[in-house]
């Protein structure tokens, strides 16, 4: 058995519909944030970060949980990790800057609570991911 029919076997029988592969997105989006949520709350609490950098080292926390899920379930990609994994990495760098950018705004210069700073933040970092890791990071140029 290839590689690519090894993976196709543990995938979702259910395909690659644009709303299947969303909600796969929130489920492994799901499990990054509890790690981000988990890393921002746990160092911000425990009073070793401010929430900026505090999220940011959740940020990398859940890009990880997130690289494994999204190309496993969420777009089933055949693309060689080699590949994928620089694009994945320039799509979450764009991400952590978003995130930096959102949460400096809202948190030190707005002075919004951290945690409703970052769900507003987790929104849009949301909508820049899926589009980028769909059309560019897992796209392999043709629809299964």
């Amino acid at each position: 058995m290839s590689a690519g029919e090894k993976l196709r076997a543990v995938s979702p029988p259910w395909g690659t519909h644009p709303v299947r592969q969303f909600l796969a997105f929130g489920g492994a989006g799901i499990a990054a944030a509890i790690f981000h949520y988990g890393t921002l709350i746990g160092l911000v609490q425990g009073e070793v970060l401010a929430p900026v950098p505090a999220t940011l080292c959740g940020y990398v926390a859940g890009g990880l949980v997130s690289y494994v899920l999204n190309r496993r379930h969420t777009y089933r990609s055949e693309r060689p990790h080699q590949e994928a994994v620089w694009r994945f990495a320039i799509v979450a760098g764009v991400g952590f800057l978003l995130t930096w950018a959102a949460m400096h705004l809202l948190v030190e210069r707005w002075t919004l609570p951290y945690l409703p700073a970052q769900f507003l933040t987790t929104g849009l970092v949301l909508i820049w991911s899926f589009s980028a890791h769909k059309w560019w990071t897992f796209h392999e140029g043709k629809e299964r």
